[in-house]
């Protein structure tokens, strides 16, 4: 993963970043650290970069031309490596507020740059030409947009897979799962009369691991109720779903693979909205449940996307959204924890952005080239290549599951299609996620294959409207 900092104050950003983890995991390739300083992009011949504002007023803006061209250097650059277009952050105290939730969205990204303001701001063209994502580390004011900007690199880079040795401590500490961290100790056993818990010492993890979890859900409970709370809503959330694990699937996964805002969580309907599509996905009881899951979804939505797990649900969702297109799915899983052997006879590797138009042409579902462009810069897209030909390509989508598997007509019935899945359900094996995948209702030949690899079919339908 690569950071790209925009600032005027490189040394103060390489200073702080290229020491400790981050130092290391910069050196040892896991992530990118860059300073682009601003100044070195004016067009003045004093590398001035600020001017008063127009109407008056304290202090001085930095222009737009300057950041723009600093900006286009950076995105030229990492377009001409094969990349998309990145997310560019603003830190300010107008944006939305950093979380770890945040922290895990942009660490799935391959590149992300930050704007570093100072004076008063900047020149607000610009910011409307280049940011994607206004964010904030609290209400309060800074000198300066470069501590910020740190702030959420670190959060994120630890993230970031070979960032840290022990891959287990990125995932159990402060904030996991909504519950602060349990007290700790160390040595001495006792220190100015004060002994370490007793349980601690026993050597029994399993009494251990509950004693800490029951730490942590009273420490969160007392000091973070909010947090407690939506813990609280995951695990009522997480019960309800787990009553018909086959088809929820979708939204379990999205809820464990912490890519999910968890907007309701009760014992009788779960709404949650996947970060990566957009997409609000909805599951409840009863149609009392349902009317009021649909409530909280924001009106006026552009291009809104929903998953709806009932009939009523369906239903509903068209009146109040005005959707036309609906598409009748069911739920396929790999239950098992083995993965497949691959047939060696297939060269299946993931493609690069030099297929883009070749899957843009073949594929008959998707008709969105920047969905498929994003599908694979994120390393999601593989191809069977055959006689020099792309034969047939598979991926997973941006809500986690296994899809967009085209094979090319002069190919077809030699196992391509099986084979391709195959390596996408060892894929996901690998990350420790649960392969999935939604088949149309009238595509037989589909849950045929789904049959022959050994998924189960859940009964219910899952509805995919836009």
């Amino acid at each position: 993963m690569n950071f790209h900092i925009l600032t005027l104050f490189p040394e103060m950003v390489t200073g702080g970043l290229n020491t400790s983890i981050l130092g290391r995991a910069a050196q040892n390739g896991h992530i990118g650290l860059e300073a682009v300083n601003i100044r070195d992009f004016t067009k003045n011949k004093h590398k001035k970069v600020d001017d008063y504002p127009y109407g008056g007023g304290a202090g001085m803006l930095m222009q737009a031309q300057p950041v723009f061209d600093a900006f286009k250097s950076v995105e030229e650059k990492i377009i001409s490596r094969g990349g998309k277009s990145p997310r560019v952050i603003y830190v300010t105290p107008q944006g939305k507020v950093f979380n770890q939730q945040m922290a895990q969205e942009l660490a799935q990204e391959q590149d992300l740059v930050f704007l570093c303001g100072h004076y008063e701001g900047i020149d607000e063209r610009v910011l409307q030409a280049v940011v994607t994502d206004y964010v904030s580390i609290g209400d309060y004011v800074l000198t300066g947009g470069e501590l910020p900007a740190m702030v959420m690199i670190d959060a994120v880079s630890r993230l970031v897979p070979g960032v840290l040795k022990n891959e287990e401590s990125a995932e159990f500490e402060s904030f996991h799962d909504n519950l602060l961290e349990y007290p700790q100790y160390t040595r001495p056993e006792v220190w100015q009369g004060a002994e370490v818990p007793e349980v601690l010492l026993c050597g029994d993890h399993a009494k251990v691991d509950r004693w800490r979890l029951e730490q942590s859900e009273a420490r969160t409970r007392e000091r973070r109720p909010d947090l407690y709370e939506l813990y609280a809503g995951k695990g009522r959330a997480l019960g309800y779903l787990q009553k018909r694990k086959l088809s929820h699937m979708d939204m379990l996964e999205v809820i464990r693979r912490g890519q999910g805002e968890l907007l309701y969580g009760a014992e009788d309907g779960v709404l949650v909205r996947d970060i990566p599509s957009g997409a609000y996905m909805l599951s409840a009881a009863d149609e009392d449940m349902g009317e009021r899951l649909i409530s909280l979804i924001p009106r006026g939505l552009k291009n809104g996307l929903y998953v709806a797990h009932q009939d009523f649900l369906k239903d509903s969702l068209c009146r109040r959204f005005g959707c036309s297109v609906i598409n009748s799915c069911v739920q396929a899983v790999y239950t098992r924890k083995t993965p497949w052997e691959e047939a060696a006879a297939y060269d299946i590797r993931p493609l690069d952005l030099s297929w883009l138009e070749s899957v843009y042409e073949q594929y008959h579902t998707v008709h969105d080239r920047a969905y498929l462009e994003e599908r694979i810069s994120a390393g999601m897209m593989y191809g069977v290549f055959l006689e020099g030909k792309l034969a047939g390509f598979a991926g997973i989508h941006a809500e986690g599951s296994m899809g967009m598997l085209e094979v090319a007509e002069e190919f077809r019935r030699r196992g391509i299609g099986e084979a391709l899945e195959k390596h996408l359900i060892n894929r996901m094996l690998e990350r420790g996620w649960v392969p999935f995948c939604q088949v149309f209702t009238d595509n037989e030949a589909s849950v045929r294959l789904q049959e022959k690899l050994k998924l189960r079919i859940g009964r219910e339908k899952v509805y995919w409207i836009s």
